[in-house]
């Protein structure tokens, strides 16, 4: 059986990061974790050939070459998906389709014309699917309610990755999140009782791609990598070490709760196993519509010490908001702009709120009759909101846009990030405390295979030229940078590189506003509107 694995394209958005991979000459941020997943479940002696529609072009031979095409996506992926569909059943293909899109909502993909629509983990969904074709079916719904134990999940085939392609690798430890956050799809897809691998199996992951030859930046994908804190101590407890035996090869980015900034302990454990960035979604500093979404682990401690204890003990963050929430008051965008700047946060994501399908939000809204799209890909591209707010959506959209201007200002994205890396504490070598690692994370966050002074020295100076001689900020570039070399010089590349990356969010402000300005042209001009949000 030869198979076609097909991930959809995934249109620009906060997290396709074209500016960096333009600068460091990749194709995609990160390849697709769930189809290498699906591949590993299949029988060895079978044929695989991937097309990451992020990094190449699908072409007559891949779809000549095809058995049997199989692809997954995420809802953001819907366009691309269903016209694959669609030409694959043109050309006469076996199409079979899971993910979380297909998974939440089926009917889209079963009109669209697929044969076999996977709904479920994998784990649990392809040992029936594996049945079915054994007894000659050619289609149908595979629907595995199991929530599988990821004891028993393989190595996914990292073999079938082009790495000259990627920023990063993705590795899964958990599925699942304790919380249960109104707006958040997570519990539906994977349950609130989080499943595990084992160290073991993590160490056999990271093994096979350093095998592989990868030695950049590994982002470990689970909903919440502390969700169990216990968990999370036995797997540092058995990465550090193996970190340190092969020379400290990966630097590891991951998503936590914010209540891992009440926890210094765990913070360090991290920092030692060299993890440099945490995806914090904090959502709203009002502790009003917290409550409201059920993220009650954001109250029960103040948010601003959370945010700051884990700057001033080594990880960088990057945060997530949401305007849009019911009963929100007028002025959430300067309470979001107020909040990051008083923190010092270089790196945010903002949303605008939309309704994930089969979420409590989403339940919640239809029972009201608020729901006015089925379907939604949207959240931080500005697109129409799938609900009727409980405040017009002409205001919410004027603060989207306003807190866009304001915290993506260059100059004002500079300060931040320069105040954020000031706070940090130096690295364990600057502090005489163990072996020293930012030269590590340096390199790896650069982009390189191996360390190779000439690429870095050149992505030093054409970042300089840009952002130090052709700027408007261009004083304040030089002034922040031998500032930080003087006050915190072990922390100086890591705080070039952050500066870096806010171009992407500094190109990404304008497609925001593209495309907002397309949908309500015939409003009043958001960039007037949007001019006050955030004073």
């Amino acid at each position: 059986m030869r198979v076609l694995l097909i991930n959809p394209e995934t249109p620009e958005s906060f997290w396709t990061f074209s500016n960096t991979r333009k600068f460091l000459g990749r194709k995609a941020l990160i390849p697709p974790l769930g189809l290498i997943t699906v591949a590993g479940l299949l029988p060895r002696e079978w044929e695989f050939r991937l097309v990451d529609l992020a990094a190449r072009k699908l072409t007559d031979d891949d779809w000549n070459w095809a058995d049997m095409v199989m692809m997954s996506a995420m809802i953001v992926q819907r366009e691309s998906l269903l016209a694959l569909i669609k030409e694959g059943k043109q050309k006469g293909k076996l199409i079979v389709v899971g993910g979380p899109y297909p998974t939440s909502l089926p009917d889209e993909a079963l009109e669209a014309g697929c044969d076999f629509l996977v709904r479920g983990e994998g784990e649990s969904a392809i040992p029936i699917l594996l049945e079915a074709l054994e007894q000659g079916q050619t289609g149908g719904i595979i629907d595995s309610k199991t929530k599988p134990e990821l004891s028993d999940s393989p190595i996914p085939r990292f073999d079938l990755l082009n790495f000259d392609d990627y920023i990063v690798l993705g590795v899964q430890t958990s599925r699942g999140c304790p919380f249960d956050c109104e707006f958040c799809d997570i519990v539906n897809l994977y349950g609130r009782k989080p499943r595990y691998k084992t160290g073991d199996q993590l160490i056999e992951e990271l093994e096979t791609i350093y095998q592989l030859g990868w030695r950049r930046e590994v982002f470990i994908t689970d909903d919440n990598f502390i969700g169990s804190k216990s968990h999370a101590r036995n797997l540092l407890a058995k990465l550090t070490p193996w970190m340190k035996d092969h020379g400290e090869p990966f630097v590891f980015w991951t998503q936590t709760s914010v209540n891992l900034g009440q926890d210094l302990g765990l913070i360090d454990l991290l920092t030692a196993a060299n993890f440099s960035t945490v995806f914090l979604g904090i959502e709203s500093q009002d502790e009003d519509i917290l409550a409201l979404n059920g993220k009650f682990q954001n109250i029960q401690n103040p948010l601003l010490e959370s945010v700051n204890n884990i700057n001033a003990n080594g990880l960088s963050i990057v945060a997530s908001f949401v305007i849009g929430f019911d009963n929100e008051k007028p002025g959430a965008g300067e309470g979001i702009c107020s909040f990051v700047d008083t923190a010092g946060i270089p790196i945010v994501v903002l949303n605008m709120l939309h309704a994930l399908p089969n979420t409590r939000l989403w339940d919640r809204l239809k029972k009201e009759g608020r729901l006015v799209e089925t379907n939604t890909t949207g959240q931080t591209t500005g697109e129409k909101m799938n609900f009727i707010p409980t405040r017009p959506e002409s205001e919410i959209v004027a603060e989207y846009l306003g807190a866009w201007d304001h915290l993506y200002a260059p100059s004002r994205y500079l300060e931040r990030a320069y105040r954020w890396f000031l706070k940090m504490r130096p690295t364990r070598a600057a502090l005489g405390n163990g072996e020293d690692k930012s030269v590590r994370v340096t390199r790896i966050s650069a982009g390189t295979t191996q360390w190779n002074i000439v690429q870095d020295l050149d992505r030093f100076a054409r970042f300089s030229w840009k952002a130090g001689i052709r700027s408007d900020h261009k004083m304040q570039y030089w002034k922040q940078f031998f500032g930080m070399w003087r006050h915190n010089p072990s922390r100086l590349v890591k705080y070039v590189n952050v500066c870096a990356l806010g171009d992407n969010m500094i190109a990404f402000k304008k497609v925001v506003h593209d495309r907002i300005g397309k949908r309500v042209a015939d409003e009043e001009p958001m960039s007037k509107r949007a001019s006050t949000a955030c004073r």
